[in-house]
């Protein structure tokens, strides 16, 4: 649509005017095609002066969570190329399997503003009111066996660890494996997913669903929720933009999805440097005996490597492991 290229080329040269005539050039539309665009995009909430015999100049924009700004904000190889994004949606996770089963594209990214029914692992929900975090999942179709794509949970963490820092200024931790902690409480889940063909036993598609908390208050979270979450705004005493945190961490799966299948040192060194887990000890449920121990690292396929109280080193990489010190486990 050209209010979408309109906003594009208005976002490449930020600060600065671009002549109406450079646009309608780049678009081969009329001025009054222009004009209209422009008219458009300031109805969506977008803050664009006009000077004559200057051009068009993006001020300001809204906070929205839309493909035509996302696509604007992005340059990307795989991941991003295709976006939707939903007013309202039960989980962006189940809209991507449905997605994945009507052959979606690979890299297809689904962004909600609101979540019905958001999902963590081991079936928790996820809470998603409107307006206030950034829901989105990234569709993967990987030509891999399924142990290849294991480290993909860990990436997304990587990444999502990345797109905080460059927007918000502050780098959170990682609980191993797919949490991303501040202060001592959640501010990301992540859930990935997993399809398998049945004949080849190569994946289908993988499924990486992330849930930031970015403008919540605490009023915003359950009771219950309120004790073990935090969100940006909270931590920081300040908004931070959907929008640009969107385009970070697309711009950030996308890089981390190149490595899969190659190199993951940079990501691993990066994984273990954020990783709150390691040094604490643990309570590990889900896998075999409920049992305590002691975190010591993380080995090369992101797995966790504890030491019992025997002294015994095991290598962790299903269940639930609680930290000491967080999330109300003393």
């Amino acid at each position: 649509m050209i209010r979408h290229t309109i906003l594009k080329m208005l976002q490449q040269h930020p600060g600065e005017f671009v002549s109406g005539e450079e646009i309608s050039s780049a678009l081969g539309v009329t001025r009054s095609a222009v004009w209209k665009g422009v008219d458009a995009l300031r109805r969506q909430g977008y803050d664009i002066e006009s000077r004559t015999r200057l051009g068009y100049r993006l001020t300001a924009a809204p906070d929205i969570l839309s493909e035509a700004d996302l696509s604007a904000r992005i340059s990307t190889a795989v991941i991003g190329r295709q976006i939707v994004c939903l007013k309202t949606v039960d989980s962006t996770n189940n809209y991507a399997k449905q997605a994945a089963l009507a052959n979606a594209p690979d890299g297809l990214v689904i962004i909600a503003d609101q979540q019905t029914g958001g999902r963590g692992r081991n079936g928790r929900a996820f809470q998603s009111p409107p307006g206030k975090g950034l829901y989105l999942t990234a569709l993967l179709r990987p030509d891999a066996a399924p142990e290849d794509v294991l480290p993909v949970t860990a990436l997304a963490a990587v990444a999502a660890c990345n797109a905080v820092a460059r927007t918000a200024g502050v780098r959170p931790g990682i609980k191993w494996t797919n949490d991303l902690v501040l202060q001592g409480k959640k501010l990301t889940g992540i859930l990935t997913e997993l399809g398998v063909e049945g004949e080849s036993g190569r994946v289908q598609y993988v499924i990486v669903g992330i849930g930031i908390n970015v403008n919540h208050r605490r009023e915003d979270f359950s009771a219950e929720v309120a004790e073990v979450a935090t969100s940006l705004r909270m931590v920081l005493d300040r908004p931070v933009s959907r929008a640009a945190l969107a385009a970070a961490l697309i711009e950030e799966l996308d890089q981390l999805y190149a490595a899969l299948g190659g190199s993951l040192t940079a990501a691993l060194d990066a994984y273990r440097r954020d990783c709150v887990t390691l040094g604490r000890q643990v309570r590990i449920t889900g896998s075999g005996p409920e049992r305590t121990a002691q975190a010591v690292a993380i080995d090369d396929a992101f797995g966790l490597v504890v030491r019992t109280p025997e002294g015994t080193l095991e290598t962790v990489r299903s269940g639930e492991v609680s930290v000491r010190g967080l999330y109300g486990y003393v």
